[in-house]
């Protein structure tokens, strides 16, 4: 088109490059421009005006801590550590007896049976216990009666055990401390007729429990601690 400049073509005169000289010292010079006013924008030395932090000269301000006596009663929680008693003796007798009372020393079921481990009155005699009420009131005379009367069971099975630990029964494994649990929960006369019946003698007991039953819950613990004994008794002073 006419007045148009081919590519190539174009010789700037002596204005025009006087122009382009303008914008390229303009581009040049812009550059400490900006630069200074970066540097000082973060650095002045104006003191900074607090009064606009602080409060009217009619408040006050109060700041107080109460005395011991003030302070709410904040009741800390104690834990207490549960022991891992394992498949122990110990861990034998205390599950045996939760299951019996809940580890209660004082209760008395609706049968008669009597304290942690829901002695009856009979069997407490067999091992020299003929006061029921200086029974419940005493833990160590039950303790020491529990183990009396799995020494005693343990002498009277102890045919039975050598026989049995390791067989398979009704689909369970016998147990020395299976054994001794369930000759608590029946007496050793109704454990024997079991064993040697291959489980077709069945107990029950008040509450429809099983000899098989017990066979299983307890079965495993270490009752090694327990000395086989014909005549063990409970004997402990009372105070």
């Amino acid at each position: 088109m006419p007045g148009e400049i081919e590519k190539g073509d174009f010789t700037p005169n002596a204005s025009q490059n006087q122009k382009i000289m303008r914008k390229k010292v303009a581009k040049f010079s812009i550059l400490p421009i900006l630069s200074g006013a970066i540097f000082f924008s973060f650095s002045t030395k104006e003191a900074a005006n607090l009064e606009i932090y602080s409060t009217s000269p009619h408040e006050t301000l109060k700041y107080t801590v109460p005395n011991t006596n003030e302070m709410p009663e904040v009741e800390v929680p104690v834990f207490k550590a549960t022991p891992v008693l394992g498949k122990s003796y110990i861990g034998f007798k205390e599950a045996l007896g939760f299951k019996e009372s809940r580890g209660n020393y004082k209760t008395v079921n609706q049968y008669g049976y009597l304290g942690k481990y829901q002695f009856g009155k009979g069997t407490l005699e067999l091992i020299g216990v003929y006061n029921t009420q200086s029974f419940l009131e005493s833990p160590e005379l039950q303790e020491a009666a529990f183990y009396a009367n799995a020494s005693r069971n343990k002498w009277i099975l102890k045919r039975d055990i050598k026989r049995f630990v390791g067989k398979n029964i009704n689909g369970i494994v016998i147990t020395e401390s299976g054994i001794l649990a369930a000759a608590h929960l029946a007496g050793p006369g109704s454990v024997k007729k079991y064993l040697r019946s291959w489980g077709a003698t069945a107990f029950n007991d008040a509450f429809g429990t099983t000899i098989g039953y017990y066979m299983k819950k307890f079965s495993g613990y270490d009752t090694s601690f327990v000395k086989p004994e014909r005549k063990a008794k409970a004997n402990i002073e009372l105070s």
